[in-house]
């Protein structure tokens, strides 16, 4: 759905396209790593719009939507119309073609496209700017370069990569090529990630330098599920609880 600065209404579109309904999703690990496995439920049993798990826009304003209990990935133009497909719809998986469950996506200085398959496989998956398969890093667990649960994602000017590992309470930093270089373990229970245009980084309500060192906070805004910054530096939380805060400066 496409509203205005003030929040009104535009246009809609997408019907029939994202997954919607009960879906059921497996994962390896528990929401407590390293216990038994836990199953995820989407849809009328567990919200009532779960396709849309995560929306980006790209440098070249094009609109990518994270089709979780779909398994897909749609890179979409301002009309909506179709570009590219990642992933197999309705297919899941572990290979280089197949999701289980991804939460979000983002885009390196090149081009290059991060996907945080997330739900059902603990893992990062890189692809170059035309969505060939270029990589992959990650397992379920607590260790570096280890994940509980990867949610969001970002990219700085550099190519580093930084992945919100929601069940570890931690934000990891990687290199473009998944080597592991930091993490920062005071986040809490944030989901949200995103990185802003001066190249600092906001972890749910808390905004942070590059080297995880706290700038601000916003007040009651912590626990986003995901979040945005216009470039005017308002800032919009998206809460599980089905609504949207807007912060200004």
């Amino acid at each position: 759905m496409l509203f205005d600065a003030t929040g009104r209404f535009v246009r809609a579109w997408g019907d029939g396209l994202f997954s919607n309904g009960k879906v059921g999703g497996i994962a390896p690990g528990d929401r407590q790593p390293g216990q038994s496995g836990y199953t995820a439920v989407y849809g009328a049993a567990g919200c009532h719009a779960c396709g849309a798990h995560a929306i980006r826009v790209d440098p070249d304003g094009n609109i990518w939507v994270v089709d979780a209990p779909g398994h897909v990935i749609y890179k979409m133009d301002a009309t909506g119309r179709v570009l590219m497909e990642l992933g197999s719809k309705g297919v899941s998986g572990v290979s280089r073609t197949t999701f289980n469950l991804p939460t979000d996506v983002a885009f390196g200085p090149a081009g290059e496209i991060y996907v945080s398959d997330g739900y059902g496989n603990a893992r990062v998956v890189k692809y170059d700017a035309d969505g060939q398969y270029a990589l992959q890093w990650g397992s379920r667990g607590t260790g570096p370069g280890e994940f509980g649960l990867p949610h969001n994602l970002a990219v700085d000017a550099t190519g580093r990569v930084y992945v919100t590992d929601r069940d570890n309470q931690r934000v990891q930093v990687f290199s473009a090529d998944g080597e592991f270089l930091d993490e920062w373990r005071d986040i809490g229970g944030n989901s949200a990630l995103f990185m802003t245009s001066d190249q600092q980084i906001w972890t749910g309500g808390t905004l942070r330098n590059l080297g995880g060192r706290l700038v601000t906070t916003l007040p009651g805004g912590n626990g986003g599920h995901g979040m945005t910054q216009t470039p005017d530096g308002e800032v919009f939380v998206a809460q599980l609880a089905g609504q949207v805060q807007k912060f200004i400066e």
